[in-house]
Formats: C-alpha cells, sequence, structure tokens
C-alpha cells in the first residue's frame, strides 16, 4: 500500500514514523522546504521519552519525503494532517495524489474538514477519526512525541467496513493504538470539546496543558467553556461519546501535561491558528441554535486578538 501524510507537521511525521516500521511505502509531502530537505538528508527525529520518563531519541531513515505531490502520485490512502483553516488549499493544491480509489482519512482538530474534503473528492472515499498523541516541534526534521493517546476512527455512515478495519489494523500493528467507532460525528465533536476547553487558554496562557487544571480560574474557564459546547452539541442532536466531558477534558489536561497545545504552538511561532474551526465554531453554531456561548466568543476573541498583534509586526518588519 501506498500512503501519503499530507501536512508533515508534528502529528503527521509521528503518523508517519510509526508507520515506516510497516512493510507499506509510507511519504511525507509538505511545503516547509527546510523541513522536507532535513528529512531527505538526515532522516526524521522523533524524541520521546521512555518507560523511566527519560528521553530517547529514534531516527527514522527510511521515510520517503517531498514537496512535490507529483513525485509520490496516486495513493492507496491519504492522511490529512494539515490545519484545518488551510484543508480546502492541500487537498486542492495535492491533487495528484487523490486517485477514484484513494481513501482519504482526516485526523485533524476542528469542524469543517469532512466538508472541504467533499468538496474536492466527494464523500464516498472519506473516512474520519481523531488522535489522543500529542506531538511538537523541535527544529527542522525534528519532533517531540508528548503524550500518548488512542487513535479512533469511522465510516461517516457508522458501518463497520472492511476498509475501516483494515486501516485499523495498520495503526494497530504500527504501535498506534487504534480502535473502530460507528459514531466518528459524535468523535469528532468529542475531540473538539476537548479542544474547546485546552487549546484556546493554553494560547492566552502560555501555560502547557496540564497547568490549566492547576490554576482554579483557569480551570473554570475551561468547565465553563466546554459546558457552552455540550449545549451546542445536545442542541443540534450530537451524540457524545462521553457523559462528563468536562471530567474527560480534564483527564486529557492530565495525560498530556507536559504538551504544549497545537493552538500554543502557533501563537508562539506567530502562526495563524485554528480558533475559528474550534471556539469560533461553537460561537457560530450556538448562533443558529439559539444557544449562548458568551464564554466561547471571548476566548476565540482574545485569540484572535494576538493574532492580528503578532500579524501587524510581521508586517512592519
Amino acid at each position: 500500500m501506498k500512503i501519503a501524510i499530507v501536512g508533515a507537521g508534528a502529528m503527521g511525521c509521528l503518523y508517519g514514523s510509526r508507520l515506516s516500521s510497516t512493510d507499506h511505502e509510507i511519504w511525507l509531502l509538505d511545503i516547509m522546504e527546510e523541513h522536507i530537505n532535513t528529512i531527505q538528508r538526515k532522516g526524521l527525529t522523533v524524541v520521546e521519552k521512555n518507560k523511566d520518563g527519560i528521553d530517547e531519541i529514534k531516527l527514522y531513515k527510511h521515510l520517503k519525503a517531498t514537496t512535490k505531490p507529483e513525485e509520490i502520485g496516486q495513493v492507496d490512502l491519504a492522511i490529512i494532517f494539515v490545519k484545518s483553516t488551510i484543508t480546502n488549499l492541500a487537498v486542492s493544491s495535492n491533487k495528484a495524489i487523490f486517485g477514484p480509489n484513494t481513501l482519504i482519512l482526516t485526523l485533524q482538530n476542528g469542524l469543517g474538514n469532512v466538508e472541504a474534503i467533499s468538496q474536492i473528492c466527494g464523500l464516498a472515499n472519506i473516512i474520519a477519526g481523531t488522535t489522543a498523541h500529542g506531538a511538537s516541534m523541535i527544529q527542522s526534521g525534528e519532533i517531540r512525541h508528548s503524550g500518548i493517546g488512542k487513535t479512533v476512527i469511522g465510516e461517516l455512515s457508522g458501518k463497520s467496513t472492511e476498509r475501516i478495519l483494515s486501516i485499523s489494523d495498520l495503526f494497530n500493528g504500527a504501535e498506534l493504538e487504534t480502535e473502530v467507532s460507528n459514531n466518528v460525528i459524535g468523535l469528532i465533536w468529542d475531540k473538539l470539546l476537548v479542544n474547546v476547553g485546552i487549546n484556546a487558554l493554553t494560547a492566552i496562557t502560555g501555560l502547557k496543558n496540564g497547568k490549566l487544571i492547576e490554576n482554579p480560574e483557569i480551570e473554570e474557564l475551561l468547565e465553563l467553556s466546554v459546558a457552552e459546547a455540550q449545549k451546542v452539541a445536545q442542541a443540534k442532536g450530537i451524540s457524545l461519546n462521553f457523559n462528563n466531558p468536562i471530567e474527560h477534558t480534564k483527564q486529557v489536561c492530565k495525560a498530556t501535561a507536559e504538551n504544549n497545545s497545537s493552538m500554543l504552538q502557533d501563537v508562539l511561532n506567530r502562526r495563524k491558528t485554528e480558533i475559528e474551526q474550534i471556539n469560533g465554531a461553537i460561537v457560530r453554531e450556538g448562533l443558529l441554535l439559539n444557544v449562548d456561548t458568551p464564554v466561547n466568543l471571548v476566548l476565540k476573541n482574545l485569540v484572535k486578538a494576538k493574532e492580528a498583534d503578532y500579524e501587524k509586526l510581521q508586517q512592519s518588519t
């Protein structure tokens, strides 16, 4: 099987490194030339703690990496790991890897990714899922695996198909613990609620995930933002997989305590965040459903203000 990972950031590289241990042909595809060139020359370096809590460095030399989709050609499986802000662009600009039988798996954060992909490739070959792993970029060609968790995937129809079971087996064989769900839409919302509670608060405060629940005032904001999102999900008729999303979000904070969230990483690197696809999505859905979301509106606006501030600085330099 030929597999392309579209978006070779920290998470894309993490999955690529694990999948490279299988007998399949794995490609990393990204526009970051320096990062891709480093992987081509030296391989991909992954730093992660061993069972004793000591950093262990692993080098993956057999990963193929490119900035040119034509070099890869049509693949059997495309795993989408780009920021949800550029899903449409990433798929449309990499059409060379998508064939009529290419299975497309989105493991992205936020809402709207399935819809964006389907506008270009149709719905029939799209499957979706979430990951509880945490990873961050250290430098070009080097990432840190900072949190371990399950991958859960499913068909949009909720059916248990041969192809979804095959992908699950592939991931489990690559030491990516994976389950199949018959409620993938609920799954996406489960992850959305976790991101609602963690990402904006870390981006605003600069704190690691675990620190959010060590401060009572910040913990209260986490609780309120997730509670609003839960009300929106209920009004929309979404069947969540967790009876207590607030407690689940706190458990994720603990499990990824040393992780800088993806949104905090974006702010630290002065990049556009996914705030509109996370807290902003809750605000928009709330307006449509007449559900008040004042905390999520404040969090969204604060992150947008941060973005605007560093965008002005970039324009002036």
